[in-house]
């Protein structure tokens, strides 16, 4: 096979912007996305709203038009499928990469990628992982957390009416999942380890949640943490004392974090405390030559400092550093 100027491993908006610079640059370029095109805007609550207006998550200079002051996910999906069409890009889905080696003879890298249960290596000269962090969630590490009726994502409120529903986190996942299980008729509890709801929270959720907890249509337990889940119950700790939660479904919303195992498999080094990848911020490489992280692949455990709106601004940086390297490299 070929060897390829640049890898993009993540068909995100980092991703998609990153392809878009290469194509522009005429570089030999591909894609590969493990899931769908946008995976983890996919994979978005139903119904959900962005924080943001539609200006602020275009690429690749193509508007993005809504008749609504903030965009929905059902829109974005839209969006950025007109963009992988109109831009043509070369994408590959449902292709996992396993490993990333640099090799020291040649200082090629080796992607290995498993596609249809099948394996391939893909040589490239650069690799850009724009893969985000939506795909691994902040696990508790408590006994039940792997039950059936446990999940680290949430999607839909319909298939909890009349249910008990025990929601974990005090952030923006948490908040809108519990607002939107209630008006479905689930009766819900919400359970924060902190004596306050994280004040990031959208500026219009934020005082409806409050307000619900006032009225006792939503159930709070504040400086509360998680001890153990079983079958049908949360069993929470608040100074010392236990207390046990009904709970037909349990909602872990605690945060994501990016993939720590492949970067420092791929020989990243990564800070120690909030695992974020030690990389050039003007450039975007990392501590492995022409290996780059762009998007949320630099938020590390924290994923407030990079959203789209200036993830997306990261691939294009990052090729323009690939495109002048490989024109010094044949002007040689």
């Amino acid at each position: 096979m070929s060897v390829q100027d640049v890898i993009i491993v993540g068909a995100g908006p980092a991703g998609l912007a990153a392809a878009i610079a290469a194509k522009q640059r005429q570089l030999d370029y591909a894609v590969l996305e493990k899931g769908v095109l946008v995976n983890s805007i996919y994979h978005f609550p139903t119904h959900m709203a962005f924080f943001t207006t539609p200006e602020l998550l275009e690429i690749g200079g193509l508007p993005f038009v809504t008749p609504f002051e903030k965009p929905t996910r059902f829109e974005a999906l839209r969006y950025y499928r007109r963009v992988a069409d109109t831009a043509q890009l070369r994408i590959e889905m449902d292709v996992t990469v396993r490993a990333i080696q640099r090799q020291q003879d040649d200082d090629l890298f080796r992607v290995e990628a498993e596609a249809s249960g099948r394996r391939v290596i893909r040589p490239a000269r650069a690799v850009i992982l724009a893969i985000g962090y939506y795909d691994h969630p902040n696990l508790l590490g408590i006994p039940g957390e792997d039950l059936p009726g446990v999940s680290h994502f949430y999607h839909d409120a319909h298939p909890f009416y009349r249910k008990r529903v025990v929601v974990v986190g005090g952030a923006n996942s948490a908040a809108e999942a519990a607002l939107d299980l209630h008006r479905a008729g689930a009766s819900v509890t919400i359970v924060h380890r902190r004596a306050a709801f994280n004040r990031q929270i959208k500026y219009w959720v934020l005082p409806d949640l409050e307000n619900r907890i006032k009225e006792g249509s939503i159930a709070a337990r504040m400086e509360a943490r998680v001890a153990e889940i079983r079958p049908g119950e949360v069993v929470i700790e608040r100074a010392g004392t236990f207390e046990h939660l009904p709970a037909d479904q349990v909602f872990l919303l605690t945060g994501y974090r990016t993939d720590a195992d492949l970067l420092r498999a791929s020989g990243v080094e990564l800070d120690p405390c909030t695992w974020i990848p030690v990389h050039d911020p003007e450039t975007f490489e990392t501590s492995v030559p022409n290996l780059f992280v762009a998007g949320g692949m630099i938020s590390g455990t924290n994923d407030v400092p990079v959203f789209i709106e200036n993830g997306r601004f990261h691939g294009e940086k990052v090729i323009g550093v690939i495109a002048e390297r490989l024109r010094r490299t044949v002007g040689s």
